[in-house]
């Protein structure tokens, strides 16, 4: 009985050891809005490509170095913050035509599951909701960096280059003049809080 005892002590021990070891190997970043970026490009009528992008992306992601598979990214915009640079094009794509951004205001993106594939590149699989459709992604993402800024904020940063069918949520217009396949770049710098 006593041999018992004290093997639960030890065991007991050891586990609140190593839970705050555990707790602190997953970090916490805010995405720094004016440092991160989410970009599109689209071909108009088999000639030329149109690029645009969304202002002020916000989310987070928690980043575990000894275990990435326990790594998760969520990341949204404002459909009304769409930029082409262009207000008469950006007025039509907030619109019901594309975006409608008044019925759908959020494109958002929630991984559910990162698997390594090589040194600092990895899968991350997660759900975009857009239209108010929501369907699975899976993308290739590159760790770019980590390190103290000048101000002694920790800073970590990821990139992706992927695409989808704009159709899949359902956007479907003109699409002999603008191609289905939307290539998108998500470029993502967090600060750990």
């Amino acid at each position: 009985m006593k041999s018992n005892s004290f093997a639960i002590t030890v065991l007991v021990a050891v586990t609140c050891t190593l839970a705050p070891a555990a707790l602190a190997a997953s970090e916490i970043y805010s995405i720094d809005s004016v440092h991160s970026y989410v970009l599109f490009k689209i071909n108009h009528l088999n000639i030329g490509n149109s690029h645009g992008r969304f202002d002020d992306p916000r989310g987070s992601f928690t980043w575990d170095d000894a275990n990435p598979a326990n790594s998760r990214f969520e990341l949204e915009v404002q459909a009304v913050k769409v930029d082409t640079d262009n207000e008469k094009r950006d007025k039509h794509l907030r619109g019901p035509d594309f975006f409608s951004a008044d019925q759908h205001a959020v494109i958002s993106f929630k991984s559910t599951a990162l698997k390594p594939v090589k040194p600092d590149t990895f899968e991350i699989s997660g759900i975009l909701t857009m239209l108010g459709q929501t369907h699975p992604l899976t993308v290739t993402a590159v760790h770019t960096g980590h390190g103290k800024d000048p101000w002694g904020n920790y800073r970590r940063g990821f990139e992706t280059t992927f695409t989808i069918k704009r159709s899949q949520w359902g956007m479907d217009f003109m699409l002999s003049g603008l191609s289905d396949d939307v290539e998108i770049t998500v470029s993502v710098e967090g600060v750990r809080q």
